[in-house]
This record gives structure tokens, C-alpha cells and sequence, in this order.
């Protein structure tokens, strides 16, 4: 592969700046431009949903440039809309009509919060993805409304637990049988349930949302059981999906995300990478292909992406993270490292869930696939060591463990 004189990333999000530390650590001397849409640089997620919006940070702590990072001499283009790529070119269109020119690219363009067909546009109504949606937010708890949190992934379950430090009236309505179901599971998602009733918030499940009330502010939500709930402020927290529409007609595979190869290179475009919340790719360690929407694969998914983007021909390093996912909730850090099937086997080996305070392993065909800790980062963390490690079940569950 030529020696590459123009690098583009294309999403200013935390894996674009991990990505662009990456590659001037790893040597790369040529020219760095990074095309955001937000205006503003790169900044922190994981706190928006919690100490933005309880006011215990300000929202200029979210910030992720480091004052070294002018060193890495980087063309900032923020508050521009990429729009179309041509990977045969090799340029990227912008909204504005220019096209940049590069040798190799970077996508790190996250993901956009998924709406409910059909909401109005009436006042009231809210996602939480980015900052301004968070500031939108917390001026808006200010003035005491009672709030219904529509969705009860880690982004809901943190809104609803954020909400209720601040002593407002909470709703939570998940269309599944229990909160956090989907990442946790039946047993740990009804535990979780528990935990947020335990600490005042109102919880609807296994309902959906029929209508939203109200002309020109909102005033409540209508469930499909029937159920009027009041609310002057609705914060919908229902998934997200990879902000890959800009993609579309470049020739690159697209299936819920960029698909890429075990070295997180876009397919049919070897000199295009993928990384954070839009990458789609095969991890042979749990054999299935996944995209991770969590800080920490951003984080380590740039590092590997930029590191096979200036290897070229010669990257066979394939990406196998177990992946990591942490949430605050209350007085509880909530940790869980790699999958869960439901047909997994449950343990738990240190504390109890009576305490709330304890780490659960998950096992399938002799091997741990997972683990979950409450109030155990330690331990947490060492166990993701031995799941790399290929740890057996049987050793696992053993007390000198």
C-alpha cells in the first residue's frame, strides 16, 4: 500500500478522537482533517445522562481535548454535515457542496436516538443523544415537571434515576416485561425494576405508547392499556441506530451499521475503517458479528481500526474485545462485561443480590460468556481479564476464584 498523505475522520465523537490520538501516536506525519456535524468538539456521552443533568458537572467537564492535543495538528471542520462518499474517488462530500480528497478514511459517526413513529412537535418531547439535547433537558427539570422516561435501556433507567435525585415525579414506561431487559435479561431486569421502585420511581411495563397528549405542550402519554400518565416533560429513550444514512449509494455495505472484517475494514473498501457506535463486525471470540454502542469499545475499536488503517495490505490483526458496558443508578455502578444469551447459566460468586452488592457470571458450553457486578468494579474488571483468557465455568465458579 502507498504511503498515506491524507487521513479523513468523519464523525467527531469519542472514537474519532481516539482514533486521531491513535494514528499520531502509531507515527502517521501526514495531514489529519476531522469533519463533525455538531458544532462542538469532541465531548463525553456517558455523563449526560447523569451528572449533566443532576447539575453535578458542568457541561464544559464533558470535554475530551486535552490541551496536548493541539500537538497532533488536526483540520477541524465542526458544524459540517458529511453527506456522501465515493470510496472509487476517494473524496467525501459535504452538505456545504465541498468534497475532500484523502488517501484513507475513518467513520466514527455514532449513532442517532430512534423516535416513536408519529410524535408530534409540541413542546415538551425529548431524546437524549448529544449535548444540547442534555442542556435541553436539564433547563427544562428546573422547573419541577413531572417526567415520564419512555424506554428502559441504560439510557432511560440512567434519565429516570437522575430525575428522581432531583426529587421530581417519575414514570418509566418499557414496552417489555421488565427494564434493561434486553442487555440483562428476564431475572436481572425484573431486579432492576425492583431497584428503581425501591427509590420512588413509577414503573408501566409490557405497554406501549398509543398517544402523547396535549396541543401545543405536552401534558401526559396515553399507553396502550389505557393508562393516562401526566407528564410535562417526556424524555424518549428507546435505542439508537448508526448514523450511516450519509452512506447510502457509496457502495459500502450497510446492515445496521458499516460492515467491516474481523480488522474493522469497511468491506469492498480496505482503505476505509469503522469504529464506535456505527461499526458492524465479526468478534470470533463469542462468534457472532456485533455492533457495540458502549464508551469503552469506541475507545479501543479506534485504537485497533487506526493501527490496521496504517498497516494496509499487511493488517491481520482481527478485533476481539469482551465487551464492556458500566451504568450509574442511584448509589449503584452497574457493570457487565461480555454477552448474554438467555440460555445462559447464572452464578453468583461474591456478595448477594439481597445486599445489592455482588458479581453474577454467565456461562454457556463450559465456558464464562459474561459477567455482571453491582458495586464490584474490581472484581468486574478481573473477570473480563479471564474471559479473555478463555476461562472455564467449572474453574470460575471455584471459591479460590
Amino acid at each position: 500500500m502507498a504511503k498515506l498523505g491524507h487521513i479523513v475522520v468523519v464523525g467527531a465523537s469519542l472514537a474519532g478522537l481516539r482514533m486521531l490520538q491513535a494514528l499520531r501516536r502509531l507515527g502517521f506525519d501526514g495531514r489529519l482533517t476531522a469533519v463533525g456535524e455538531e458544532p462542538h468538539p469532541p465531548y463525553d456521552r456517558p455523563p449526560l445522562s447523569k451528572q449533566v443533568l443532576t447539575e453535578d458537572w458542568p457541561p464544559d467537564r464533558t470535554a475530551l481535548l486535552r490541551d496536548e492535543d493541539t500537538a497532533l495538528d488536526i483540520d477541524w471542520r465542526l458544524g459540517a454535515r458529511a453527506c456522501g462518499l465515493e470510496p472509487g474517488e476517494r473524496k467525501l462530500k459535504l452538505e456545504s457542496g465541498e468534497h475532500i480528497g484523502f488517501d484513507a478514511c475513518a467513520i466514527t459517526t455514532g449513532a442517532l436516538a430512534r423516535r416513536i413513529p408519529n410524535t408530534p412537535d409540541i413542546k415538551g418531547i425529548h431524546t437524549l443523544r448529544n449535548l444540547d439535547d442534555a442542556l435541553a433537558i436539564r433547563a427544562l427539570l428546573k422547573g419541577s415537571p413531572r417526567v415520564a422516561v419512555v424506554g428502559g435501556g441504560f439510557v432511560g433507567a440512567e434519565v429516570a434515576a437522575s430525575c428522581r435525585a432531583r426529587g421530581l415525579e417519575v414514570t418509566m414506561v418499557e414496552a417489555l416485561p421488565a427494564p434493561l431487559e434486553r442487555g440483562l435479561g428476564r431475572r436481572m431486569g425484573m431486579y432492576m425494576a425492583e431497584l428503581h421502585r425501591d427509590h420512588g420511581v413509577e414503573l408501566r411495563l409490557g405497554v406501549g405508547v398509543k398517544e402523547f397528549i396535549g396541543d401545543t405542550q405536552v401534558a401526559g402519554l396515553r399507553l396502550s392499556d389505557g393508562a393516562h400518565i401526566p407528564a410535562e416533560l417526556v424524555v424518549i429513550g428507546i435505542g439508537a441506530t448508526p448514523a450511516t444514512d450519509w452512506l447510502e449509494g457509496s457502495g459500502l455495505e450497510l446492515d445496521d451499521g458499516v460492515l467491516c472484517d474481523e480488522m474493522c475494514r469497511a468491506r469492498r473498501a480496505p482503505f476505509v475503517v469503522a469504529a464506535g457506535d456505527v461499526a458492524r463486525w465479526p468478534n470470533r471470540r463469542f462468534g457472532e458479528v456485533m455492533r457495540v454502542e458502549h464508551w469503552t469499545n469506541a475507545t479501543e475499536q479506534a485504537d485497533h481500526a487506526a493501527a490496521q488503517l496504517l498497516a494496509g495490505s499487511a493488517a491481520r490483526e482481527p478485533f476481539t474485545p469482551v465487551p464492556f458496558v458500566w451504568s450509574d443508578q442511584f448509589d449503584y455502578k452497574l457493570q457487565f462485561c461480555g454477552r448474554f444469551t438467555p440460555e445462559d447459566e447464572s452464578v453468583v460468586v461474591d456478595g448477594s443480590l439481597a445486599e445489592r452488592r455482588f458479581v453474577m457470571l454467565f456461562g454457556n458450553k463450559g465456558q464464562v460468556r459474561g459477567v455482571l457486578g453491582i458495586n464490584r468494579p474490581r472484581l468486574v474488571m478481573k473477570y473480563r481479564g479471564l474471559i479473555r483468557r478463555g476461562l472455564s465455568f467449572a474453574d470460575a465458579k471455584r471459591p479460590s476464584r
